[in-house]
């Protein structure tokens, strides 16, 4: 079992890599070994604790669905609203029936990765290893913007094309065939999705022994950055803001689920890969990269775990991989810009260390549901909404 701890930040400020590293499950190995708990008995406690992840899930994108006068005020509020609404309720439910969509076809995170990509790639550019090094005075330090991610293990660089395009620009540490096969699906897949709610592929350099991807330049950085490292040159985003956020990220899942030529599996949604342009309009990266070692049967995708603690549905550490599991990365993201909680964090108190787990038991009670809520909102948002989801959902 392997475990992606990758943080890709593109662009923007510095962050702090947030990824945790699952323990193992030794006590689940343990009970199987004994013979404690039949076959039937686990999947069972499988189908439950989906349940509740889904019905968690719903809860949380009813919550962030506002209905109040003051969307008035804003002109494009009161439908960015309705359509978190619609395209929420499409993502969970094309999750929660028997009809997802790497159930219908081959999804390129499971039976079409074995597949070798043409050699040219349309859309993209082919960029020398000297153009590149131009473009970041010679990957001077002072560009350097992000390490580890992207699909392999490298360095994120600022950089200025010769046409003047600002680009982040990530130069990989390709080991192997392994390694030169996984970049070459990466631009095979990168240069045929295209999204507004995803991070463009510029280009690619495949010059000797370099191996490089230009991606498009998000000047505010990460979700992550801005949720979690406030200070003198940052504010924290309001609320109407981390909205539009949501609507974003959810747009983005619904392509790469439903829209895609070949639909996509995230598998490692999280605040580190959302990334906020100069509106702060949200953009989703480091989606659907080649993980070796995955295998499809009957709908899903068996696979080693790959992923971020906090963030990892529960069924996915059973091995079995479905696009639910990005919906409840989601989920994830989304309490993350309600409450400004990262969703493992050991130094609070304990029982407050998982956000989910804190989260849950909140969310049905009135007086809770309001002590949730990021402090550096300042009250700026809705009571009234809160109290009339936690009725709604009792």
């Amino acid at each position: 079992m392997e475990v992606n701890t990758t943080t890709t930040v593109p662009a923007g400020p510095p962050t702090r890599n947030h990824s945790y590293t699952p323990h193992h499950l030794h006590s689940e190995r343990h009970r199987h070994s004994h013979g404690h708990f039949p076959s039937k008995t686990i999947l069972i406690i499988i189908a439950l604790v989906t349940l509740v992840t889904v019905l968690f899930i719903i809860f949380v994108v009813l919550f962030l669905i506002h209905r109040q006068k003051s969307f008035s005020k804003n002109g494009t509020c009161e439908e960015d609203s309705r359509e978190l609404h619609d395209t929420s309720s499409r993502l969970i439910t094309s999750t929660t029936l028997n009809s997802s969509p790497d159930a219908k076809s081959g999804c390129l995170n499971g039976g079409n990765l074995s597949r070798t990509p043409a050699p040219k790639f349309r859309g993209v550019q082919v960029f020398t290893y000297r153009e590149l090094e131009i473009a970041t005075d010679g990957f001077s330090e002072a560009n350097v913007i992000g390490s580890n991610g992207i699909g392999g293990h490298g360095l994120m660089y600022r950089g200025v094309l010769s046409d003047g395009t600002m680009a982040a620009i990530k130069l990989l540490h390709t080991e192997g065939k392994q390694g030169e096969r996984a970049f070459r699906i990466a631009v095979d897949l990168l240069s045929r999705l295209h999204s507004p709610h995803s991070v463009e592929l510029l280009g690619y350099c495949a010059d000797q022994h370099h191996r490089l991807l230009i991606f498009e330049y998000m000047p505010n950085g990460t979700l992550h950055y801005h949720l979690h490292t406030l200070n003198d040159q940052t504010r924290p985003l309001d609320w109407w803001a981390r909205m539009r956020i949501a609507l974003d990220c959810a747009r983005a899942l619904e392509f790469l689920h439903e829209h895609a030529v070949s639909p996509v599996i995230h598998r490692d949604f999280k605040s580190n890969n959302v990334l906020l342009d100069q509106n702060l309009r949200a953009k989703v990266s480091d989606f659907g990269l080649p993980k070796m070692g995955s295998d499809k049967r009957n709908g899903q995708v068996s696979t080693r775990m790959l992923g971020t603690t906090g963030y990892l549905a529960p069924e996915y550490a059973m091995g079995k991989l479905t696009t639910k599991s990005d919906v409840y990365s989601y989920g994830v993201v989304l309490l993350e810009l309600l409450t400004g909680r990262v969703p493992v964090d050991i130094k609070r108190a304990p029982g407050e260390h998982v956000l989910v787990s804190w989260a849950l038991p909140r969310l049905t009670n009135r007086e809770k549901v309001i002590e949730m809520v990021d402090p550096a909102l300042r009250g700026q948002y809705s009571k009234k909404d809160l109290i009339q989801v936690k009725f709604g959902f009792v």
